[in-house]
């Protein structure tokens, strides 16, 4: 019953959401122009914002993004993929083809599509498994008379091909919302777990030893007890080279995280130690003078497409359906964060959809499945990326290097590019810290990253991945039947606790009709455009209101600098008074009315809330609360706010006053607060008091 609960809930703001979209606009269903570009701009999201570019102020900046993106997606193509077990020039290929169709399907602008190192770990380990270095390789036809190398790219571009279907046909049957049901802990004990397993499997490029690639349980294990019979032959040359790059590249990227404030561009320290590395490996020939492996021959242009191999199908289905989950969990995740942060949508359905073409479209060429890498992201980002235009750039950079100058980077030692990757699991590898957190704060939680990580490293990764999702269920189903609250017979299953506040918050947004995030920086930007207005003189303060004194019109200014304070409460305190945002703004600056004063949240039916969950009701909590909207949570159980107290969820702005036992005191709290709320009417005349109704409705629904 829990689960049906937990399933009814999780549906009920798609439902709201459709509700709001097909009711009350049957001339808008009617039109038949209207629907055809409707769905077009939905198929092609690159028509909308093409429609809004801004040549003069963004392509300069796109130009110098793409430059710099890439040269770094040409360095982590190669690097990455060594990753996958194949030859380094395919991950050029994986650096080209699918950012070029995600550039007409995708709806983020940011993100840099290409390579990332847990799929590549994740294509290595299938590729390795039906085509090992030693041993008998899986009688599969079409591999006939093939090299290792080419049977090995056959597989990787197949698998690629049944990861882009699996991912098309979720996008079309819009179940984007899977990639919900992996918890935030879940994916923090993932990544930590494959990060170490990248850090073995490149530690025979750093190391400079032959070791053949092995997969499957405990092939950690085993990889590292090869590495530690050969230690006594390792490369001096290529340990020396790898601790220089590891050394420098660490402390550049330290000093731009530093200073990224101060910095125009990050310092591309990664590009530049590859330069210097490669000129003198050439200089000094250190693939004979040394027995360095170097990157070696790389063909010039493009390969013919090839089909896939359907046998390959059959053998690695298993394989590619935890690809499919991770690469696209990866780059929703990421592609969120900046869609926040520039304050535009993006579709989970459609961002299915344009990694699902892209993966086809790219194992038609050789390449192999693409997400997003982080760091490449940040660098696209941070660098003035203003849409995906930086990402074709991107690409052509890449293609240019693909087709003339690829040859200079034949002296490139591999230990450099092992040296790389390891560097940048920085990120992923500090993850452990968040083991004595959760063991303090959750630890139920604590055990499904402990148990996922562990999982992950001893099994394998898609092992490891199924293994974490039981451990969580397991956990869900413990903390449901062993959770404190009287009236377990309403609970919801415990994990899911965070999507039942999310589905309200989306009903809330929905029924509202405004997002207070962007509210909040709308209200920010206003602030920005006043204040400058009236350092300049051109708006004046009198003893009732801001008097406008430029002749001229009077443009909101759309300054992007410094767009993490958007985000931050408004601050009037060198402004000459409060400004009432429900009123006539000043030098014609417009912003949504609020008209919502209050908003009561029912916790009766919540049992207990994970670490995920608690995150995830702040935010919330803090967005509304920005936006003026006082938030009160009645009839919660004192377990859990007992909880919210030992996980200091409590600060200045969200405080233990918005507590109050039941639904009758907030309501007597707010109409004392506000005792003309039962005197104002909308313009249907109707009192509004939409948070009460939303949940009590919600309510109904889920019980």
């Amino acid at each position: 019953m829990s689960l049906k609960r937990a399933t009814i809930s999780s549906s009920v703001g798609f439902i709201w959401k459709c509700r709001l979209v097909y009711s009350g606009a049957p001339d808008v269903l009617s039109d038949q122009s209207a629907t055809s570009k409707s769905i077009a701009l939905s198929l092609l999201p690159v028509i909308g914002w093409l429609k809004i570019y801004q040549i003069k102020e963004w392509l300069l900046s796109d130009i110098v993004s793409g430059v710099s993106t890439g040269l770094v997606a040409v360095l982590q193509g190669l690097a990455y993929c060594l990753l996958a077990s194949l030859p380094a020039w395919y991950g050029l290929f994986s650096a080209f083809f699918p950012v070029i169709m995600y550039f007409f399907l995708g709806t983020s602008r940011h993100i840099s599509v290409g390579p990332f190192p847990v799929l590549c770990l994740m294509i290595g380990s299938v590729v390795t498994k039906l085509v090992p270095d030693e041993g008998a390789h899986v009688n599969i036809t079409g591999l006939e008379g093939l090299s290792i190398d080419d049977q090995r790219v056959l597989i990787a571009s197949s698998v690629t091909f049944l990861v882009g279907i699996m991912q098309l046909v979720m996008g079309v049957l819009q179940v984007g919302f899977v990639v919900m049901y992996l918890s935030d802990t879940l994916v923090s004990g993932f990544t930590t777990a494959a990060a170490v397993h990248i850090v073995v499997s490149q530690l025979k490029f750093v190391l400079g030893l032959q070791v053949p690639g092995i997969s499957g349980p405990l092939s950690i294990i085993y990889t590292l007890e090869i590495i530690f019979n050969k230690i006594t032959s390792t490369n001096v040359c290529d340990v020396v080279i790898s601790l220089v790059i590891m050394v420098v590249v660490f402390i550049v990227k330290e000093l731009n995280d530093r200073y990224k404030s101060k910095l125009p561009v990050p310092i591309p320290i990664e590009v530049i130690m590859t330069v210097i590395a490669c000129g003198v490996s050439y200089a000094f020939d250190f693939k004979t003078t040394y027995g360095i492996e170097v990157i070696g021959h790389i063909p010039k242009g493009y390969e013919p497409p090839v089909a896939p191999n359907l046998q390959i199908f059959q053998q690695t289905a298993l394989d590619a359906f935890p690809m499919a989950i991770v690469g696209f969990a990866v780059a929703f995740s990421v592609a969120k964060v900046y869609s926040v942060k520039y304050d535009y949508t993006i579709d989970g359905n459609q961002e299915l959809i344009a990694f699902g073409v892209s993966n086809i479209f790219g194992a038609s060429f050789k390449s192999f499945a693409a997400s997003t890498a982080l760091s490449r992201s940040a660098v696209q980002e941070s660098t003035g990326g203003k849409t995906q235009i930086a990402g074709l750039i991107s690409a052509v950079m890449v293609m240019i290097v693909t087709l003339a100058i690829g040859y200079l980077l034949e002296p490139l030692p591999k230990s450099v590019l092992g040296a790389v990757v390891i560097v940048n699991l920085k990120g992923m590898l500090m993850q452990v810290r968040d083991v004595p957190y959760l063991w303090r704060r959750d630890k139920p939680d604590c055990v499904v990253w402990l148990g996922t990580c562990i999982a992950s490293i001893l099994l394998g990764l898609d092992l490891g991945l199924a293994v974490g999702l039981g451990v969580e269920l397991l956990s869900i189903v413990l903390r449901v039947q062993l959770s404190s609250s009287e009236n377990n017979q309403s609970s919801f299953m415990g994990s899911f606790c965070k999507y039942y506040i999310i589905c309200i918050y989306v009903i809330y947004v929905a029924q509202v009709g405004f997002n207070p995030l962007r509210i909040l920086r709308k209200r920010n930007k206003a602030l920005r455009t006043i204040r400058k207005l009236l350092k300049k003189g051109d708006l004046q303060w009198t003893s009732v209101s801001f008097l406008n004194t430029s002749c001229g019109p009077i443009r909101e200014s759309e300054d992007d600098s410094n767009v993490e304070e958007l985000d931050l409460p408004t601050d009037f305190k060198d402004l000459p008074a409060r400004i009432d945002w429900n009123a006539e703004l000043p030098a014609n600056i417009v912003v949504p009315r609020v008209d919502l004063h209050s908003l009561i949240l029912d916790f009766a039916a919540v049992s207990f809330l994970d670490i995920s969950a608690l995150k995830g009701l702040k935010t919330a909590l803090k967005e509304l609360i920005r936006v003026e909207v006082e938030v009160y949570i009645v009839d919660c159980d004192p377990y859990i706010l007992e909880k919210l107290h030992h996980c200091c969820f409590f600060d200045d702005e969200v405080q233990p006053s918005m507590f109050f036992v039941t639904l009758h005191d907030a309501m007597l709290h707010i109409l004392e607060k506000h005792p003309d709320t039962s005197e104002k009417k909308s313009g249907s005349g109707k009192v509004k008091q939409m948070g009460l109704t939303i949940f009590t409705e919600l309510c109904y629904a889920v019980n």
